[in-house]
């Protein structure tokens, strides 16, 4: 991980360091709620940890369980398999409840239609694994 001066100070640091850790524990609800995206929230926790405690910040880097997933992302921009699916999925079933069960008309269901294909054009578009020369590095 890069080093970033921490920028924060005050009561904006501890703002960043709350939103981080409240970001932290979504991350972890997600691992047991299915379809809830867990790196993202961590990702977040991350960009906030970064601008707040880079205690905070490394121990989210390079955690055992968290770790992995950010760092591929971070270093790679990659998307497991997995994390695609889930993705796709739950735009798939917003798209059909919002249509199904809040739309009054067509206009609610064609914008998120269009949001989400471009969301899973570029979620699918993205590497689903480390690349297998920067494994042997």
């Amino acid at each position: 991980m890069e080093e970033k001066p921490v920028i924060a100070c005050g009561p904006v640091r501890y703002g960043l360091i709350a939103f981080g850790w409240l970001n932290v524990a979504l991350g972890v609800i997600a691992l047991v709620v299915p379809m809830m995206p867990t790196v993202v929230f961590l990702l977040i926790a991350l960009w906030a940890f970064s601008r707040s405690s880079r205690r905070f910040s490394e121990w989210l880097y390079g955690h055992p369980l968290f770790g992995r997933l950010i760092r591929d992302w971070h270093d790679h921009r990659v998307i497991p398999v997995k994390g695609k699916l889930c993705a796709i999925g739950t735009m798939a079933l917003s798209l059909t409840i919002a249509t199904v069960f809040v739309a009054e008309n067509w206009i609610l269901p064609a914008a998120l239609g269009f949001v989400f294909i471009a969301v899973s054009v570029f979620v699918v578009t993205r590497p689903s694994r480390v690349p297998a020369r920067e494994l042997a590095s």
